[in-house]
């Protein structure tokens, strides 16, 4: 165990190290300059080479990645170029946001999948299976913009349950509004994504219903979906595990677009203003630290599913 998780753990710096240079190297590639944007239209060329040369814009690019990765390494993910603000302080303060929204998301998926899932795979052939099958496939078709639209338009102006944007001002300090803020954001996001998974935990009951050792528990006399409730389904919780990193790389994507669409004070809206405005420091250090997350998470799965599974343990 100690030398897969060294190993995966040497993957995980090498994932983070390329991810570093290749989101510094696609930054600079982009259109836009934020010195002309800080000097604003009617500023010269010598104002904004000045600009540029106190931003540090002017220096070698392998000059300026290695400050940014040494800043990094000291626990500074810079300040922002045009506000002058910490760019750590502003991530923590949106993460008061993004945090709670994902979780609230993948829990509404889990919540979702897991059981509808078993089920539509234990009705297989059935009303119940197919017509489940076929609302998932439905659901998972709907881009989440659409879905975040259509439940504000029920919830929000037609039931006038949940408020359709906004977050409080005051944050965490009224729980109950900002816990009630995040509803439609993570139901959107949760019912996406819990289709989705849906449909692999169902192909996976599925598989482990073939199995032979749930039809030995059959042949042993329990009833076939005994059998596989008892014997099946704990193999199912692997597969699980397994796409669990899949479904937060999927949750973060869609926390950018949603954040921006029930105008949610979090990083993905902060990432969207912050890329408009050319704003590169701050652009590749959260985009650094979303990538982080999401290698860390798949690390994490990766060390879980080496535990739980004995077959990987007996392979090495």
């Amino acid at each position: 165990m100690l030398r897969y998780t060294l190993t995966r753990g040497a993957l995980l710096i090498a994932g983070l190290l390329v991810s570093s240079v290749l989101i510094f190297l696609t930054l600079r590639v982009f259109p836009g300059d934020v010195a002309q944007l800080i000097a604003g239209t009617q500023a010269s060329q010598a104002q904004v080479d000045a600009i540029r040369e106190s931003l540090g814009l002017d220096r070698p690019l392998p000059v300026q990645y290695a400050e940014w990765i040494g800043g990094i390494l000291h626990g500074d993910l810079g300040t922002s170029q045009l506000s002058g603000a910490s760019v750590g302080a502003e991530l923590a303060q949106k993460a008061q946001v993004t945090v709670p929204l994902g979780l609230m998301s993948l829990t509404i998926a889990l919540l979702i999948a897991v059981p509808f899932g078993i089920v539509s795979a234990m009705l297989r052939g059935r009303a119940g299976g197919t017509a489940t099958n076929f609302i998932a496939q439905a659901v998972a078709a709907v881009p989440v913009i659409w879905a975040g639209m259509l439940l504000v338009l029920v919830f929000a102006h037609g039931l006038h349950w949940l408020p359709a944007q906004g977050f409080p001002i005051a944050g965490w300090a009224k729980p109950g509004k900002a816990f009630e803020s995040l509803i439609l954001p993570a139901l959107t996001i949760g019912l996406v994504e819990g289709a989705m998974l849906m449909r692999f935990v169902r192909s996976a009951t599925l598989q482990a219903a073939g199995q032979d050792f749930v039809r030995t528990a059959a042949a042993k006399g329990l009833t076939r979906r005994r059998a596989l409730v008892q014997h099946g389904i704990p193999a199912v919780g692997l597969s699980i595990v397994t796409v669990l990193g899949l479904q937060v790389a999927g949750i973060i994507v869609g926390s950018v677009v949603i954040e921006q669409l029930f105008t949610l004070p979090g990083i993905g809206r902060m990432l969207v203003t912050d890329v408009g405005t050319r704003d590169l420091v701050k652009v590749q250090s959260e985009l650094l630290v979303l990538t982080g997350f999401v290698l860390v998470i798949g690390f994490l799965v990766d060390l879980v599913h080496h535990a739980i599974d004995p077959r990987q343990r007996e392979a090495e």
